[in-house]
């Protein structure tokens, strides 16, 4: 499941992000979302999250539900 729709990303989701320093190089970085930081209900490039790690980044793949 990829992470554009905002109700499918929740805190305590194992998830593939990327950074965005990693955009160019499409990078992902796999972690446990702790706050979701988009508003709006959806988003073309992924929902943006922060992992419990402090890493921000948008969602390509939810890994765990």
């Amino acid at each position: 499941m990829d992470g554009r729709e905002r109700k499918d990303v929740r805190s305590g989701l194992t998830v593939d992000i990327v950074l965005k320093q990693d955009q160019r190089t499409g990078r992902l970085t796999r972690g446990v979302v702790k706050d979701v930081l988009t508003k709006s209900p959806s988003h073309p490039h992924g929902i943006k999250v922060r992992l419990e790690t402090g890493e921000v980044g948008r969602v390509k793949e939810i890994i765990s539900h």
